[in-house]
């Protein structure tokens, strides 16, 4: 099972100084502890629940940080998890995660979803329409950026969307493209679109689910999968973890004993957040008790 590191919170003791510094550091501790995908979130405002200050707390924007991370690391993918489809046109997406992939040496990812923290986008003034249109707009985004990665640089004319040309140039250094993670468990919807546009899917676990529970998500993505002729073996099969993490090696063991029934499923990706206090210490002791074992799950 591979690991990856979501980054969430940026409310240090040291203040806003110390954010880049840190953040060098634990790019630098994901590769020292075998980190394979490095990620933040994707948020104008910080969410309730994570960390002290709630939405006056700490947050960076998301394709910044990313740039950032790719100056200090070398073979980490880096993504967001996941870009709401709503923060940005997806003509620019497309450009910015090019960007990202040519300037990282081909490490980039696209995670997307519908988006669903109306708060932000009330603040910043970004319309927010209602979830059916948000999933129109985003199956449309998926199109886009499939075709500005592709050799038809022509117009598209979508619904909700209208592009004169496709024009993208560099293209990305990742072929056929940079990976595309789709985030949520929506039944009908969103492993629907997995399976016809996405090359990963982003499920919640923790506490409140079990490795039935996921299962019974993926066999829904393999009907889907089945039904757009699409192989469902190459879709990454990931999980946010939303549940404690201890960093001692009785509790990384007892964590991999956890994610052993998800691996065991099919869940082949877990990533896991550092919540509060030193994100450099928490990335350096996952890699000495949870991150080896974890290479051990099949």
């Amino acid at each position: 099972m591979k690991l990856g590191v979501h980054l969430v919170n940026f409310d240090l003791p040291e203040g806003p100084a110390a954010i880049a510094p840190t953040l060098a550091r634990v790019g630098a501790a994901a590769e020292r502890a075998g980190v394979a995908n490095l990620s933040a979130m994707d948020h104008y405002l910080q969410i309730a629940g994570m960390g002290a200050g709630g939405a006056n707390a700490p947050m960076l924007e998301g394709y910044t940080t990313l740039g950032y991370l790719a100056a200090h690391t070398e073979t980490v993918e880096l993504q967001l998890l996941v870009t709401g489809v709503t923060y940005r046109h997806p003509g620019l997406l497309g450009k910015i995660v090019s960007t990202l992939d040519v300037l990282s040496g081909g490490r980039a990812a696209l995670g997307i979803g519908a988006a669903w923290y109306e708060r932000e986008h009330a603040a910043y003034g970004v319309p927010f329409p209602p979830l059916k249109e948000r999933f129109e707009r985003l199956e449309e985004t998926l199109q886009i950026v499939h075709q500005m990665w592709g050799p038809d640089d022509g117009p598209f004319a979508g619904t909700h969307y209208q592009l004169a040309e496709t024009i993208n140039s560099p293209q990305p250094l990742r072929h056929p493209h940079p990976p595309i993670m789709i985030g949520g468990g929506g039944e009908k919807k969103t492993l629907r679109l997995v399976a016809r546009y996405g090359d990963a899917c982003n499920l919640f676990a923790g506490p409140q689910t079990t490795p039935a529970h996921l299962a019974a998500k993926l066999d829904v993505l393999a009907s889907h999968c089945e039904r757009e002729g699409t192989d469902v073996n190459r879709i990454r099969k990931s999980i946010l973890w939303t549940g404690p993490i201890d960093t001692t090696d009785q509790g990384g063991a007892e964590l991999a004993g956890q994610l052993a029934g998800y691996a065991a499923v099919g869940i082949n990706e877990v990533h896991i957040m550092p919540m509060t206090g030193d994100p450099v210490a928490f990335v350096d002791a996952i890699g000495r008790h949870l991150a080896p074992r974890l290479a051990n799950l099949g």
